[in-house]
């Protein structure tokens, strides 16, 4: 029998953005938007992205490097509270096979012309398949990305 595991952390981000808390909240929402940014590094394959943003609702995509393999997010939204917070679940998989669950709260504030975004995560890390400082790493990217989306025309 394999040696199951599991690791509990999480990790807060903070971001500044020139944009309003509007067009922040937007980018979550929008799902052309929310699929360019969350898309992963340039050289991966992007699969099908679904986004149902309102409370109870889901999202689901796909991708990976060429040739594998395939990371699966799966995530259902708890809260939407327009252009203040978000919260949702979600799971993360590799190749179908689950390597964690997390706890995510997205909060929204006004900061002078432009917004402070905080994500607060808090993950259930299973039999040691990631690292949680390289998840704490790939949002980063992730929110990184959300910036180049924000400069984009609106």
């Amino acid at each position: 029998m394999t040696e199951r595991s599991v690791e509990h952390a999480g990790f807060t981000i903070q971001r500044r953005y020139g944009a309003a808390p509007e067009r922040v909240f937007a980018a979550w929402a929008d799902p052309d938007a929310k699929g360019r940014w969350l898309a992963g590094p340039e050289e991966w394959e992007v699969g099908p992205h679904e986004l149902d943003f309102r409370e109870g609702g889901s999202e689901v995509g796909s991708g990976g490097p060429k040739g594998g393999p395939v990371h699966g997010y799966r995530a259902i939204y708890w809260e939407v509270v327009p252009n203040e917070r978000i919260v949702y679940t979600y799971e993360l998989l590799i190749d179908e096979v689950r390597i964690s669950v997390s706890l995510v709260t997205v909060e929204l504030e006004r900061d002078g012309g432009g917004t402070r975004l905080t994500l607060t995560e808090h993950g259930a890390f299973f039999d040691g398949l990631e690292d949680p400082d390289l998840r704490r790493d790939g949002t980063g990217s992730l929110l990184d990305a959300l910036a180049r989306e924000l400069e984009r025309e609106p």
